[in-house]
């Protein structure tokens, strides 16, 4: 029997190396380019209007698919959605390299790319969420939840630098090729290295359409009272959050200057906090209970959020940065843990699809609001009062009573186990 448990632990393991792996290259080359992309543009047009629309436009497609993308991630084989959705963004991204080789690099060309990805996107995100309890035993999700935020942080951290380096030494062309490159070499190691059996849904016939699998999927949500509360905050806090996501690169080029070192200072802050963020919840696994640190993080984001609006200094300016990106998988990792802990497997894609269209849309709704507005006013006085509302949000959350015994880690007896 012990022998039996440790070729078990070392399968999965084994499985989610590769697959973090995987994930870790094609995240890569996608920042570069996202990177790029908006950098190009802010510099480009300094237009909060122009802003908008690249993120309308990286967003509306992920919004209107992720109901049908989560049916998918329940419905059929998740490792396979990702490949397909991996190598959709690869050929676009070829496509629009060869587009711009010929001469043609107008902005609009970047914001049909930035709607092609939220297709992707849409398609990938439930099925990732989807497929990690797949891999990971119960117990140590939490663990790599932070992990894998620790991972992104680092991309996060080294993207900025080399798409900054890259766009100083050669053209966006070059950079998309990149991304099909890392894309390719993701989708290899998927294919040839990587098992993953199906799950219990999706090796079942299916006999319920797709509208009927939404539909249970909503009534699922419906009758899970943490799940409604879930969502409504996470709406508001999303829309709240809209400026510091958004706008700050505009407000550095505005009240700090055009200099393309600081948007890369503003974004290796910003990454270095992330991934001492991400090292400290994998270690740390938060607290007991797991809303209590979404609580945790949700104030101190909100405070940085109100002093990015004050500090006129842009050496403190960074280290608030680097406060908020410290807080970011301290958020975020309790959030994906208490959704794959306590909802159905057979249910998980469609939670994360309806996730994803919360969690895409709202910051670009918000923008509707905030991005125009950014002509009109400062974007200091748009942190400041989105921050103090962000608070007052942030400790409301603990008047639901079902979100809190949501938060409740899972008892060990009632923990899965990989067989």
């Amino acid at each position: 029997m012990e022998g039996r448990n440790t070729i078990q632990n070392e399968k999965w393991k084994r499985d989610i190396t590769l697959f973090l792996s995987s994930q870790t290259i094609s995240l890569f080359g996608s920042s570069l380019v996202q990177y790029a992309m908006m950098w190009y543009i802010t510099l480009s047009t300094q237009s909060g209007m122009m802003m908008t629309i690249y993120i309308i436009c990286g967003f509306i497609p992920t919004f209107l698919l992720s109901p049908v993308a989560g049916v998918w991630a329940d419905r059929f084989n998740r490792k396979k959605l990702i490949i397909i959705a991996d190598g959709m963004i690869a050929f676009a991204t070829l496509i629009l390299a060869i587009v711009f080789m010929l001469g043609y690099d107008s902005i609009w060309l970047l914001f049909v790319m930035a709607a092609i990805r939220a297709v992707g996107a849409g398609i990938q995100t439930p099925a990732v969420g989807a497929i990690l309890p797949q891999i990971v035993p119960e117990q140590h999700l939490m663990r790599v939840n932070g992990i894998n935020g620790t991972i992104q942080a680092v991309i996060m951290f080294v993207s900025p630098m080399v798409s900054a380096a890259l766009l100083s030494l050669t053209t966006m062309k070059v950079i998309f090729f990149i991304d099909v490159i890392t894309a390719v070499i993701a989708i290899m190691v998927l294919v040839t290295l990587l098992k993953i059996p199906l799950h219990a849904k999706a090796a079942q016939q299916q006999e319920v359409s797709y509208l009927g699998d939404f539909k249970l999927g909503i009534q699922y949500i419906k009758q899970h009272d943490f799940l409604k509360s879930f969502f409504v905050f996470f709406a508001a806090l999303f829309v709240l959050m809209a400026p510091v996501a958004f706008l700050t690169p505009l407000q550095v080029a505005r009240s700090f200057g055009e200099d393309i070192w600081r948007l890369t200072a503003t974004e290796i802050t910003f990454s270095v906090g992330m991934m001492i963020g991400g090292i400290i919840i994998a270690s740390w696994g938060g607290f007991r209970n797991r809303v209590y640190t979404m609580m945790f993080a949700g104030v101190i984001m909100a405070v940085c959020t109100i002093l990015l609006g004050i500090l006129p200094i842009f050496s403190l300016y960074l280290i608030v940065m680097a406060l908020f990106g410290l807080a970011m998988p301290i958020f975020n990792t309790p959030t994906m843990t208490i959704i794959q802990e306590k909802v159905d497997t057979d249910y998980l894609g469609r939670v994360f699809g309806v996730f994803g269209m919360i969690s895409t849309s709202m910051m670009p709704l918000g923008m509707l609001i905030f991005g125009p507005l950014a002509d009109v006013i400062s974007v200091e006085k748009l942190l400041i009062g989105t921050g103090i509302f962000m608070l007052i949000v942030t400790l409301l959350i603990n008047t639901s009573n079902s979100l809190i015994q949501a938060g409740e880690p899972v008892p060990k007896e009632m923990e899965k186990t990989v067989s």
